[in-house]
């Protein structure tokens, strides 16, 4: 049984490992810093870490495993994450087409982002609605939860205090993410990259959503 510097010393490095490694999270970020700026990814960044922390003290307070406790609600999550991400890509891959067929100047395209939706609330919602965060961190998190030293409430807020530590992770990562989308603002401003990366993106989304629908 790990003691409570050990199991945080052990999760830091696996959330740091985890964070390095691309997967939908970094591909909606790196899309709305390329496509909308910098400062929007960063907040669709913090919408999904605040769903990692969420997720975070739901497993650490044993709530996590819906396939355990209700496969008929891990099913009815399945589902309704899949669609909505179906549904975000396709926004993109749609978005890309027009773009790509009237070649939409960056004058446009900047004034088309102040009418963009709440970053923050897609990011937590495409966090919230995948059921493989949730079932991730239901069997992931509890194998650093000292039981030895806490009881079940100090278990949950060091639960929550781990998840916190993948969160730092994640914004720090964001951030290198956003900073460099920054730097190269005048390339990816053009309509041929926006549209691309758009493209690319929803398409990445899609195939990810089809996947999560025919899991099981």
């Amino acid at each position: 049984m790990m003691d409570p510097v050990t199991a945080i010393l052990s999760f830091s490095v696996a959330a740091l490992l985890l964070t390095l490694t691309p997967g939908l999270d970094t591909a909606l970020v790196l899309r709305t810093a390329a496509v909308e700026g910098p400062r929007r990814g960063m907040i669709a960044g913090a919408g999904i870490t605040l769903g990692v922390l969420l997720w975070g003290i739901a497993a650490a307070a044993g709530l996590g495993s819906l396939a355990a406790i209700s496969p008929l609600a891990y099913q009815v999550l399945r589902i309704a994450g899949a669609l909505y991400v179906l549904w975000l890509g396709g926004q993109m891959i749609w978005s890309a087409w027009q773009t790509l067929r009237l070649h939409t100047s960056p004058e446009t395209i900047s004034t088309d982002a102040a009418r963009q939706p709440n970053w923050f609330l897609r990011g937590l919602t495409t966090n919230l609605l995948n059921p493989k965060v949730g079932l991730f961190y239901a069997s992931f998190l509890p194998q650093f939860l000292p039981k030895g030293h806490f009881g079940p409430a100090g278990l949950i807020a060091f639960g929550a205090g781990l998840a916190l530590i993948h969160c730092a992770f994640g914004l720090t990562f964001f951030a290198l993410i956003t900073g460099a989308a920054s730097k190269a603002s005048r390339f990816l401003a053009r309509p041929g990259v926006r549209g691309g990366i758009e493209g690319l993106t929803g398409l990445v989304l899609c195939a990810a959503a089809l996947l999560l629908l025919v899991a099981h």
